[in-house]
């Protein structure tokens, strides 16, 4: 779900060397927009702590500009944004369910499962190849496999909103620099 079409597809191939070289990893890639200006979207953090910086967002976007000068992957004009994914971040990667387990999120399946194909409801983590969900208004785990879902993402919520504070607090504590 990093990429949702082939042209995304194309393009995360391209991005996703350059942003592992820069110890990053990708999130999601969208090209969006019509024929006239698209807008290419890339969302990234670093692997070890889901976090991003604006320096890091900058250099990113530079070296795959740089690429992109060279490979000419998308005729016309396009604009890049490269980003962090946010507090109610997009869920795309099989490991995302574990380590967001127990916030809530929405998903969307490409199938009916049991007649619907929205989900609403906390992350239970993952089963093999499974998302784990407790849905609302039901008792028993949803197993929902993950190569069905389109899309995926975190509710904002009062406890994720917090969540997030405290991950700004903490990193504002580490950047502050102590006087002797």
């Amino acid at each position: 779900m990093k990429a949702k079409t082939v042209e995304d597809r194309a393009l995360l191939e391209l991005i996703e060397p350059v942003a592992e070289s820069l110890g990053l990893d990708i999130v999601r890639v969208r090209l969006m927009g019509g024929t006239l200006r698209r807008r290419l979207q890339i969302m990234a953090e670093r692997p070890s702590d889901h976090d991003i910086a604006v320096e890091e967002c900058a250099r990113l976007s530079r070296a795959v500009s740089e690429v992109f000068d060279a490979a000419d992957p998308i005729a016309g004009e396009y604009l890049l944004e490269v980003s962090s994914p946010g507090v109610d971040r997009p869920l795309t990667r099989l490991s995302d369910f574990d380590l967001f387990e127990g916030y809530e999120a929405r998903l969307e399946s490409d199938r009916m499962i049991e007649g619907r194909k929205r989900f609403k409801g906390v992350i239970a983590g993952t089963e093999g190849d499974n998302v784990a969900m407790d849905l609302e208004g039901e008792e028993d785990t949803a197993l929902i496999p993950f190569d069905w879902l389109v899309d995926a993402k975190l509710v904002l919520t009062d406890e994720l909103m917090k969540a997030g504070a405290e991950k700004r607090a903490a990193r504002n504590d580490n950047s502050v620099e102590t006087e002797d």
